[in-house]
This record gives structure tokens, C-alpha cells and sequence, in this order.
């Protein structure tokens, strides 16, 4: 069933049972209303009867109550065998057939006959001519109440039609409302899924509802899902551009050895060392392109002590490297919650990059700046235009490929520090000036209770 078949059948349903329970409330608080006002005329005019009785002892009793008969009723005396001490007296033989009984107490009823009329009742005791207590029945045909409440139930239906079929109506519209952004919604799913366009849905509602809401968390996510989608097909483009790169020159080198290598020693040599040295740039790429999966993962973080992780790897690249590098780290410990190895991955990207791109003196600070441990990496290289600062986080990315070429660079060592970084809740900047050279700044968060 459809959402928009629901709601109109739950509106009208819901309308349906409102007006039937208002309706017959209404119908029986009007019965009971108008059988209570008959009731206690009929039960004042018994007391009347019983006073003129009581009132006019000498006139045949017969008489009198022939005279308080009521138009569509009638009037009983039962003795305490439970016969008539006098014929019925009515004004229409049909009215004769109600039931009666002797009773010493007084009694109002509202009953039903075989046909289904109301009868207002009243029987009261009362003394007779012989001394002997009798039972007085006035009983009322309500031929107009009956009337009344057929009345009353032929307008209460009528006006349940006529309140349904606005009701009806208005589900309709209530339901094209609801439905129609959502129908833009499926649609717009569908042509994305199969053409891949990024359709985004408009905005019209200006209401800023639930629908509101619903259709620009759809658009954003549309906007994010085209981002995460070029992003992903830019990214498969440059891995297999720079893994084409030196298959290509493998290819090359290996047909050039079919062809002449048996007949040229020395180039069987260059051809080995060109291989060689492609195969390790293509393994670290696919290392890097694992790292960058790695990193996405979750790892457990535990209490790290970045004072002998900066200072273990500083001495690594000072003594393997052969260069002069500056450390100054301010205080004895400085702790934070992460994973070792990746943050150590991290300070090993920023000073790689920094000896590839710098020949002279590097500095490596390590303080603590308002609940921050921060690691500055400052070289006096080549620097980073500008305009290219915000995008040397992204992957593949280089400022100068001829160069990066030379010095084995990927495009990806910044990408995994930026998303090592991010992972422990911290950020990455770089301030750089082109001929003076460039500082990277990490900050992680503290551990607040070691």
C-alpha cells in the first residue's frame, strides 16, 4: 500500500471514528436529556392525579381519571393481586398491550415495545375507594421523541457525509503535500544511481520543516557523495598514472635487454639499476597507498610520551642522513593518547620532506601551547608557493613533479600525516615563504589524566 493511499485512508478513518463517537454521544446524551424532561412531566402529573384523587373523594374515581388520561397513553389502577380494578383507560386501544404489576414504591422508567417506541412509565402507590393500597400506572406513549431522535439520526448521518468528504478532500491534499517531495526524492535517487549526475533536489518549502529538512540533508548529502566521488575517481587516475610511470620504463628497459642486452654488457647493468630502482618507487607507492588505508582503521590509543619518540627519531635521521639537525624540546614529557607507531610515522614524513627539499640546517621544537603538545618541523628550502599551501595535503599532490621525481617522492607522505593527524583529533599547518623555506606545525590534543 502506498504512503499516500495511508494517509488518506488513516485520515478518513481517523475522521470516521471522531464523528461517530461525537455523533452517537450526542444522540444519547439527547435521549437521555429529553426521556429524563418526559420522565418528570409524566411523574408531576401523576402527583397531580394522586392530589385530585386525595382532593375529591365523592367523585367516581373513574371519572377523574379519564380526564388526566394522556392524549397517546394511558391509565392503570392494579390491586395487589396484580389485576385492574378498572378498565385501562386510553384514548387508542393499541396503547392497552404494556405490561403491568403491583408495586408498593414508585417507580419511573423510560421502556421499549415490540415495535421499538419509547414509553414513559410512572406507577405509584396509592389508596382506592375500598381502603386498600393500589398501584397507579400513567404511562406516555412519546410518539414525538420517537420522532425526534429518528430525526436527529438522519441529520447526524447527514452531517457525518457532508464532514467526511471535506475530510476526504484535505487527506487528499494533506497527502499530495507529504508525498510530493518525497516522490522528487525518489526520483532524483534514481537518476543519480543510474546516470550519476549528482542531481540535487530544489528547495520550496519555506516552512523549514521536517520535509524542509529532509530535502537539504538530501542535497548535502548529494554534494558530499559528487566530493567523495571525484575525490575517489582523481585518486585511482593518479595511482595508476604514477604506477603506469614506471611500468612503463620497466616495460621499456626489459625490451631493450631482449633486444640488445646479450651483446652489451654495460647495459645490461644500467638496465638492472633503472629496474631496480623503478620497483622500489613502486613499492613505495603501494606502501604508502596501504598506510593511507591503515590509517582509516581503527587503532587502539594509549599514553604516549612524545619527548624520547621525537628525540629516537631525531637521532635516526641525524646519523643516517648526515645532517645538522637542530632539537629543542621545552619540556620533560609531554603526553597524549594515539597509537606509537603512527604518530612516529608522522614526525618521520616532515623531516623526510624537509631533507628532500632542503640542504641547510633543519629544527625540530617540541612544546606544550594551551593544552596542546606541539611539534614544529622548520627547513630553510626551496618553500611553497602560496596559492599551493592548502593542497599539498592532498594525495598526489606535488608542487614540482620533476623534482619529486628526482628525489623519489609519491605525492602521499603529507596525505597520511594529514589523516594520521585528524585521527588523533589534532591539525596540520604549514607556513611557508618561496626561497626561505617552510614550517610544519602539529597539534594534538593533551592527555588530560595520565
Amino acid at each position: 500500500m502506498k504512503l499516500k493511499t495511508k494517509i488518506q485512508l488513516f485520515s478518513s478513518l481517523f475522521m470516521l471514528l471522531l464523528i461517530l463517537l461525537v455523533n452517537t454521544s450526542i444522540y444519547f446524551l439527547f435521549y437521555k436529556i429529553s426521556a429524563e424532561n418526559e420522565l418528570s412531566r409524566l411523574s408531576n402529573e401523576t402527583n397531580t392525579i394522586v392530589e385530585t384523587l386525595q382532593a375529591n373523594p365523592d367523585v367516581p374515581r373513574s371519572q377523574l381519571l379519564k380526564a388526566f388520561v394522556p392524549e397517546n397513553g394511558i391509565i392503570r389502577v392494579i390491586d395487589q393481586n396484580g389485576e385492574e380494578l378498572i378498565p385501562t383507560i386510553t384514548k387508542s386501544e393499541s396503547y392497552t398491550q404494556l405490561a403491568y404489576e403491583f408495586i408498593d414504591h414508585e417507580k419511573r422508567t423510560i421502556e421499549k415495545d415490540e415495535q421499538g417506541h419509547y414509553i414513559a412509565v410512572v406507577m405509584k402507590p396509592i389508596i382506592w375507594e375500598n381502603g386498600e393500597v393500589a398501584t397507579l400506572q400513567v404511562a406516555n406513549f412519546l410518539i414525538a421523541l420517537d420522532e425526534m431522535m429518528h430525526t436527529l439520526f438522519y441529520v447526524l448521518v447527514a452531517a457525518s457525509l457532508i464532514i467526511l468528504i471535506p475530510t476526504v478532500i484535505a487527506g487528499n491534499l494533506l497527502s499530495k503535500f507529504v508525498i510530493q517531495p518525497i516522490q522528487k526524492l525518489i526520483e532524483t535517487m534514481k537518476i543519480n544511481i543510474h546516470d550519476k549526475n549528482w542531481q540535487l533536489i530544489e528547495v520550496e518549502n519555506e516552512s523549514k520543516d521536517e520535509l524542509y529538512e529532509m530535502v537539504t540533508t538530501f542535497n548535502e548529502l548529494m554534494r558530499q557523495l559528487k566530493e567523495s566521488f571525484k575525490k575517489q575517481e582523481q585518486f585511482v587516475s593518479d595511482a595508476s598514472h604514477e604506477l603506469k610511470t614506471p611500468l612503463s620504463i620497466i616495460k621499456s628497459y626489459a625490451e631493450l635487454l631482449k633486444r640488445r642486452g646479450k651483446a652489451n654488457p654495460e647495459l645490461i647493468t644500467e638496465s638492472i639499476d633503472v629496474i631496480e630502482q623503478e620497483a622500489e618507487r613502486m613499492q613505495l607507492l603501494v606502501n604508502q597507498l596501504l598506510d593511507l588505508a591503515k590509517n582509516k582503521q581503527a587503532f587502539p590509543h594509549e599514553p604516549i610520551d612524545l619527548v624520547p619518540l621525537v628525540k629516537k627519531v631525531h637521532r635516526i635521521f641525524a646519523d643516517a642522513y648526515d645532517r645538522k639537525i637542530h632539537l629543542d624540546i621545552a619540556e620533560k614529557s609531554v603526553l597524549i593518547k594515539g597509537n606509537e607507531k603512527q604518530i612516529e610515522q608522522v614526525v618521520y614524513i616532515l623531516l623526510s620532506n624537509a631533507i628532500k627539499y632542503s640542504e641547510k640546517e633543519i629544527a625540530l621544537y617540541l612544546y606544550v601551547k594551551q593544552q596542546f603538545a606541539v611539534l614544529d618541523v622548520i627547513d630553510k628550502g626551496i618553500g611553497i608557493p602560496e596559492e599551493e599551501q592548502k593542497r599539498i595535503f592532498d594525495r598526489f599532490y606535488r608542487i614540482d613533479k620533476a623534482r619529486s621525481r628526482q628525489t623519489g617522492g609519491t605525492g602521499l607522505g603529507l596525505a597520511i600525516a594529514n589523516e594520521i593527524v585528524k585521527h588523533h583529533g589534532g591539525t596540520i599547518e604549514v607556513v611557508s615563504e618561496i626561497g626561505k623555506g617552510s614550517t610544519f606545525t602539529v597539534n594534538i590534543p593533551m592527555l588530560t589524566n595520565p
